[in-house]
């Protein structure tokens, strides 16, 4: 063998250990970050899910708004992209506690009454307006003593939390959306899709409750979603008023 023959095969090796080495390395990096998504999701390979889906409100018990349908497409992208399954289960035929399976609730406590029963329990300091003849407070949040008021189609509010019972490591969470209007809860299922990554870091697999700010939904659809508040603390501790007069 020559010396041009022998720096071919050599060359030839090299690119192929080259090749398989940079193979090697991505695929322990997207297993690394699926490992990692599936941590802060609660969804290891081949578990279940439930979807908690809510419905319109003053319409039909089924019928879910457009906005809403959207957002559980974009829920079941994230739940397939982690190899789990999912169910879908309407707002008042969820009969099981949490902790057990990984659960995505969608819709305010108007339209969800697994919603409601999540806030009242979960989350004591969060009084959301639901009176129908509410003027400009309908649908308005109440977090840490202040309200948050809907302006339609040009502010709007959500809260998106991730919640464990007892250790978090051990325990599935519970995703709340709890939006002012449909395309509110859409906004934040894309936003937790964006950055979990990012939430994941931070709160390192614990509880978090965020106030979320979706911007001239008119014009921007729920692509536009400011972070207003951490509001966790607030969130998780009982209203003044909740504590004198008792829970709702």
């Amino acid at each position: 063998m020559n010396d041009d023959v022998r720096n071919i095969v050599l060359g030839v090796m090299a690119t192929g250990v080259s090749a398989s080495l940079g193979w090697l390395a991505r695929t322990c990096l997207w297993r690394r970050r699926l490992r990692r998504k599936q941590a802060f999701f609660g969804l290891p390979d081949h578990s279940e899910s439930l979807l908690v889906v809510n419905r319109n409100v003053g319409g039909p018990e089924l019928a879910v708004m457009r906005h809403d349908v959207f957002a559980l497409l974009e829920l079941s992208a994230l739940i397939k992209d982690c190899h789990a399954h999912v169910q879908v289960v309407a707002h008042d035929a969820a009969r099981q506690g949490f902790g057990e399976r990984t659960e995505f609730c969608l819709g305010g406590p108007a339209s969800n009454r697994r919603m409601a029963a999540h806030l009242s329990s979960l989350l004591p300091g969060v009084r959301v307006n639901v009176d129908a003849e509410g003027g400009p407070d309908i649908g308005a949040l109440r977090v840490g003593g202040r309200d948050y008021r809907m302006e339609g189609g040009r502010s709007e509010y959500v809260l998106l939390a991730r919640l464990t019972a007892g250790e978090p490591r051990q325990a599935r969470p519970v995703f709340l959306f709890c939006g002012q209007r449909a395309i509110t809860n859409q906004a934040a299922t894309r936003y937790l899709a964006r950055e979990h990554e990012r939430l994941a870091r931070k709160y390192r697999g614990g509880s978090f409750v965020l106030l979320l700010r979706v911007v001239n939904s008119q014009a921007y659809g729920p692509d536009v979603v400011e972070l207003v508040a951490d509001v966790t603390g607030p969130a998780r501790t009982p209203a003044p008023e909740a504590t004198s007069a008792g829970a709702p």
